[in-house]
């Protein structure tokens, strides 16, 4: 019984955690937005937070979950630098995973002559970084992470109130 009433949390703060990396992810790609060159030469690529939620299977334990192969070239072929496990089955309930992968558009291209990264015509190589998207990423992650602790906390009222009967 103590699975039960206890899972609601657990899944909620599986959430938490995704949406937690998830403002790592912008924020990282906010305070690289004008990053020209890394340690390979190339601008700063932005990184996506890339969520998947794989349901066990209640009758006999075992989980449905793909496998990372699968995973992977389903989401985006080719382009994946790290998969970071937040959560764990919960009593057969949600296993939540979320891959960092880098997004694969264009370099912005700005004419800049005086920058020390143009090339001979004078344009540079900007990180794929939109502020504005990466803002609105931002807001909803955090919408999210605050649905998550509200579904925490009302799931610990009821237990109160459980208690109280």
């Amino acid at each position: 019984m103590g699975n039960g009433l206890f899972s609601s949390i657990r899944i909620s703060a599986s959430g938490m955690r995704g949406q937690r990396t998830r403002m790592d992810v912008v924020a990282r790609n906010l305070a690289n937005a004008e990053t020209t060159k890394t340690a390979d030469g190339t601008p700063y690529r932005r990184q996506r937070a890339i969520f998947e939620q794989v349901l066990g299977d209640r009758m006999n334990g075992s989980s449905m979950s793909l496998s990372t192969d699968t995973r992977l070239a389903r989401t985006n072929p080719g382009h994946i630098s790290e998969t970071v496990q937040i959560g764990q089955e919960v009593g057969g309930g949600i296993e939540s995973v979320v891959q960092v992968s880098p997004d694969s558009s264009d370099f912005r291209v700005v004419y800049d002559p005086g920058h020390p990264d143009a090339d001979e015509a004078g344009y540079v190589l900007m990180p794929n970084v939109n502020p504005i998207s990466e803002m609105v990423d931002m807001i909803t992650a955090s919408r999210a992470y605050e649905a998550n602790v509200s579904a925490v906390q009302t799931a610990k009222d009821m237990f109160n109130d459980a208690l109280k009967i």
